[in-house]
């Protein structure tokens, strides 16, 4: 016996091989190994973009896309910051801007919620009546992931339209103010993206636990009602009539998304900035706080509905 026999193995050619050596070199300089494990990075890319969840979304997208709302939701939002940058900034002068941040805060209090609330209040109870959710559900794919992946993709759709409203606005305000304020009104403009994502995973629990189309819709509509209208009636009478401290202001801010929107707006404005800068002192809330508080709206909503579609019967 040689001592060096396990160590090498013959080749047809008869050259060795050693067995412990890294791998076999390819053409390219590469070697086996190297290639099976960009092979199996290449497979867990590959598996996260075709799994179940990113389908869902994908598909919900292209059926927003489809539908024609989210062009109605590009003009709206295009009408909307047009008319105001176009009345409120044109007279340039040391306030107008903060002129233009205000309206679209205090206009888009009411505008916002009850876009992203009409985009989604049918998202899952629509496609119960359709018979589209039972045809999904049929696949291997949880009711969760339905829920989650529906919830989505109506979200990028939403976005991406309201974000393409926007750009009429800023292209306004460049030729009126120059660059100095884009950055300003790109912060409003992701803040009510924000906020309308944040309402769409409200629409998207109502639209999971109504039974039908009609229930959804009453229910959309009240709370559009609440968050825009009658919780701040609500919250400032309480906080007067019963001398609330500091804690019941800041839960007054943090449970309405909306108040949370308003907040980040006007903080962008100079004039207000001292009032609404001493009510978040006074609340103990800061900026990046409120923004956390509405990433959580965005998040719960969604996760909540993703729990109650098991409950529900198809």
């Amino acid at each position: 016996m040689r001592g060096d026999d396990s160590a090498t193995d013959p080749t047809p050619d008869g050259g060795v091989v050693a067995a412990d050596a890294p791998g076999t070199r390819l053409h390219d300089g590469g070697t086996e190994r190297e290639t099976a494990a960009d092979t199996a990075d290449e497979s867990v890319f590959a598996r996260l973009a075709d799994s179940s969840l990113f389908t869902i979304a994908r598909r919900e997208y292209r059926l927003a896309v489809r539908s024609r709302w989210a062009l109605g939701v590009a003009l709206l939002f295009g009408l909307f910051t047009t008319a105001v940058v176009q009345f409120g900034a044109s007279s340039v002068g040391p306030g107008r801007f903060d002129a233009v941040i205000a309206t679209i805060a205090e206009l888009g209090v009411y505008l916002v919620p009850l876009a992203a609330l009409a985009v989604g209040y049918d998202a899952i109870v629509g496609a119960d009546e359709r018979g589209s959710l039972e045809l999904m559900l049929a696949l291997p794919v949880t009711k969760g992931r339905v829920v989650v992946g529906t919830a989505i993709g109506r979200a990028a759709v939403l976005s991406g339209a309201m974000l393409l409203g926007f750009v009429p606005g800023a292209l306004l305000t460049v030729r009126y103010l120059g660059l100095t304020s884009v950055g300003q009104y790109a912060a409003v403009a992701l803040a009510a993206v924000l906020t309308a994502c944040a309402m769409l995973g409200v629409a998207v629990l109502v639209s999971t636990v109504a039974r039908t189309k009609t229930h959804a819709l009453g229910a959309a509509l009240a709370i559009w009602l609440w968050v825009a209208l009658l919780h701040d009636l609500v919250a400032l009478g309480a906080v007067a009539g019963f001398d609330l401290g500091s804690g019941a202001i800041a839960a007054a801010i943090l449970l309405n998304p909306v108040d949370c929107f308003r907040v980040l707006a006007l903080s962008q404005v100079d004039v207000v900035a001292g009032g609404f800068g001493s009510v978040l002192a006074q609340a103990g809330l800061t900026t990046p706080m409120v923004a956390a508080g509405l990433l959580v709206w965005v998040v719960v909503p969604v996760g909540i509905a993703a729990k109650l579609i098991e409950r529900r019967r198809l």
